[in-house]
């Protein structure tokens, strides 16, 4: 018998507890139907707990030491400049708006996304199945695509089923998509137009569906104001696809279901710039962004990183710092060095060890304190609301629920396994 089609909801920015709260009362009932019908757990996300390194974790079931996506922010050491993904407008342009728009669309998936993974997407398709992605920016697959801009030419590569916020579009939906409505949540009104289409002509084997808006309004309205926010939003994202297949019933009939976060958020009430506390040293490029931040060393630098990160001792924002020393990876807290494992965080020493394992990671790497976020390159931050990035529980626990899928799933680099065991163990 074949293996039930499969739905990926990815709720960008959800905690485990707004999910909980709402399916427990009656403002979520999409969320609602399918928690009830379903197994839920708490699980964790990846280090830094920042969207570039969540997604491609989700996309490829790699931690970042394997897939190689450091953070929003980091030092190219081979081509000697900064990518930034967009932390802000103002971090765009210090940091170039024409490169980085190339290096967010472009150049995440087509260079920066290690060869040595394959993604969800790749991994469906070589099973002789159908792969869809709605939004999600990590989306390489091996079918091209011009833009529908007719004034931009470069191509980007996704699944057969490719819609990535009406710049790509494997097929004419008709699904408006309105930039200066961000925050009256139009990106998810594009979403649920595609969602809709994809689900009515029943046109794929597995989708992985993004909802962004949830996040930008935690960024704005800190965690709790997203619910009375975006939540309503959200949940009508989610309701389109039940309401596509004829109703919910009709929807896990036709698809197994798994419901995600890739990271969590906290509120956040102060900012620091690390740079301001490393001024004193030379040949070094400090790249932070919200509650993470990585420091590099640079070719004749005259330090190391234990003395960077001794530096930082007593700086109020940091938590945890963490360094390679020789083929150890130490974690400096409160002026004491230590063992990944001895952190009381979540999963810490899996997720300290992928970060610092990255090629691309910096030469030390700083977690923020509760309440504390890191301005970016432009000098933004989201004080007065919420962000995520450090390896504190609030950042970086999520929601997992699971619907039809037997694989046990409890970190989310443990998803795309789960998909492409579904399909494989049905054979």
């Amino acid at each position: 018998m074949p293996a039930k089609k499969v739905v990926l909801i990815v709720v960008d920015g959800m905690t485990p507890e707004a999910f909980e709260r709402a399916v427990e009362s009656d403002r979520a009932p999409a969320l609602s139907f399918l928690a009830a019908r379903g197994d839920y757990r708490r699980g964790t996300s990846v280090f830094p707990s920042l969207t570039p390194v969540c997604l491609s974790s989700i996309a490829t079931g790699a931690g970042p030491g394997r897939h190689h996506i450091p953070h929003l922010v980091w030092w190219d050491r081979s081509e000697e400049r900064i990518v930034e993904y967009g932390s802000s407008f103002s971090a765009l342009r210090a940091a170039g708006i024409a490169q980085s728009i190339t290096d967010t669309i472009y150049n995440m998936n087509g260079r920066h996304l290690s060869t040595d993974v394959t993604t969800v997407y790749e991994g469906v398709e070589d099973e002789g199945l159908v792969a869809a992605a709605v939004n999600i920016t990590c989306y390489r697959g091996r079918t091209r695509y011009l833009p529908t801009l007719p004034w931009v030419t470069k191509a980007a590569y996704g699944p057969k089923r490719f819609f990535y916020y009406g710049l790509f579009e494997s097929d004419h939906t008709g699904a408006p998509f309105a930039v200066r409505s961000r925050a009256a949540g139009s990106t998810d009104a594009y979403a649920a137009a595609v969602g809709r289409w994809l689900v009515t002509r029943d046109g794929f084997d597995f989708l992985a569906y993004y909802l962004s808006d949830f996040d930008y309004s935690s960024h704005l309205h800190g965690p709790a104001g997203a619910e009375d926010v975006a939540l309503a939003r959200t949940d009508a994202a989610v309701q389109t696809l039940l309401d596509a297949a004829g109703g919910g019933d009709e929807f896990l009939e036709r698809y197994a279901v798994i419901v995600a976060s890739d990271h969590g958020q906290t509120e956040v009430e102060r900012s620091a710039r690390i740079e301001t506390r490393l001024a004193g040293f030379d040949d070094i490029v400090v790249c932070a962004s919200n509650r993470a931040a990585q420091v590099y060393l640079l070719p004749g630098a005259r330090t190391d990183s234990e003395q960077l990160a001794r530096a930082l001792d007593g700086e109020p924002s940091v938590d945890v710092t963490i360094r390679l020393d020789g083929g150890d990876v130490v974690v400096r807290r409160d002026g004491v060095d230590g063992r990944p494992e001895e952190l009381e965080h979540p999963d810490a020493g899996e997720r300290v060890r992928s970060a610092i394992g990255n090629p691309n990671a910096g030469d030390l790497l700083v977690s923020a304190a509760e309440g504390w976020e890191f301005a970016d390159l432009g000098g933004r931050h989201h004080s007065g609301g919420g962000s995520h990035g450090s390896l504190v529980a609030g950042d970086s626990t999520v929601p997992l629920l699971t619907i039809g899928i037997e694989r046990e799933v409890a970190r989310i680099t443990e998803i795309a396994p789960a998909v492409l065991a579904h399909f494989r163990d049905a054979r």
